[in-house]
């Protein structure tokens, strides 16, 4: 065999889609990080988010791409830990991209059909592994933090809609058409306008947490399913999926307006037709009336690649976006 180009450094990484939306699991050759899992983000933010623009962004990822940093956990108790992020920051939970995770991890013989935890920067997941390849994620607690907030965007007018935490912060829409992704470039700009009306008018989340996630909930294109949703993430890329936090988001709302019992199955379509079987359970966190939502789906294995960076070449770190 030819001897190993030196210049460059290699690092190995799983690629999935869960329903359509792509996860890259960093598997080994990441940054040494220490403490704990909150601890842990922001030393990759403060000291190596040149990693992750070089993961993610193009030339070798995409603006989509959500990766997931496989980490060892600090609670004996769970199977792993992980720490995801995208074209132009961290997440505090991604469902998908935990479901992408259990996925690879049962695909390199890792993990074996069950239950397992992982660790989150906002918390510990249940995860359970069925024989199929289905896997349920038990998210973390969700609730409505301000309900019917109108707020005045460009071009719309004043609308109305529901500041939502669901593993991450979202502004809930019902909107009266089916999404679809032939409308995908007018439902981002339409989108990005709420986003910014919302940072214009200093409407957050809990203790000034920006609202980064836009949801808008239409009638479902297929009658087996209850809603279908467009979800704008940070970076101005949309969930292929039907995006887990986004539905847990969903479900708190449903559960506050009793539209929905503890248990009963909500099938939530994503913008590319997949779904996302959810129901949910009564929770308590933070003094909040708050609700433990539960999400199934699946996730194939893509590739298994090495990833190459040399030092002469000026794109190493990524092409950044925002």
């Amino acid at each position: 065999m030819p001897e190993p180009d030196r210049r460059t450094s290699g690092l190995r990484v799983i690629d999935s889609h869960t329903g359509g939306e792509p996860t890259r699991v960093i598997i080994d050759g990441g940054p040494q990080l220490q403490g704990s899992m909150a601890e842990r983000v922001e030393q990759l933010r403060s000291r190596h988010d040149d990693f992750r623009s070089a993961v993610v962004n193009e030339p070798r990822g995409s603006d989509v791409l959500v990766g997931a940093l496989l980490q060892k956990p600090t609670q004996p108790d769970c199977a792993a830990a992980v720490i995801f992020f995208n074209n132009v920051g961290y997440l505090g939970m991604c469902g998908h991209g935990t479901i992408g995770l259990v996925a690879t991890l049962a695909w390199l013989g890792r993990m074996q059909p069950g239950a397992h935890r992982i660790e989150t920067p906002v918390g510990t997941v249940d995860v359970s592994l069925a024989a199929d390849g289905a896997v349920t994620v038990r998210n973390v607690p969700s609730w409505v933090y301000q309900p019917a907030v109108q707020v005045l965007v460009d071009g719309l007018g004043e609308i109305t809609g529901d500041v939502v935490y669901g593993g991450n912060w979202f502004f809930i829409v019902e909107w009266p058409s089916t999404p679809s992704v032939a409308a995908a470039a007018s439902l981002i700009e339409l989108t990005s306008r709420i986003r910014a009306a919302l940072e214009r008018a200093g409407i957050t989340g809990a203790q000034g947490a920006v609202i980064d996630h836009i949801e808008l909930c239409g009638p479902p294109a297929s009658a087996a399913n209850n809603s279908r949703n467009f979800v704008l993430c940070p970076g101005l890329a949309y969930d292929r999926s039907p995006c887990g936090t986004g539905t847990s988001a969903k479900l708190a709302l449903l559960a506050q307006a009793g539209s929905l019992v503890p248990g009963a199955v909500w099938r939530q379509e994503g913008v590319t037709g997949s779904v996302f079987e959810s129901w949910y359970q009564d929770a308590a966190a933070a003094g909040q009336r708050s609700i433990q939502p539960s999400i199934r789906g699946r996730a194939w294995v893509t590739a298994d690649t090495q990833l190459h960076f040399d030092p002469s070449d000026p794109l190493r770190n990524g092409m950044r976006s925002g």
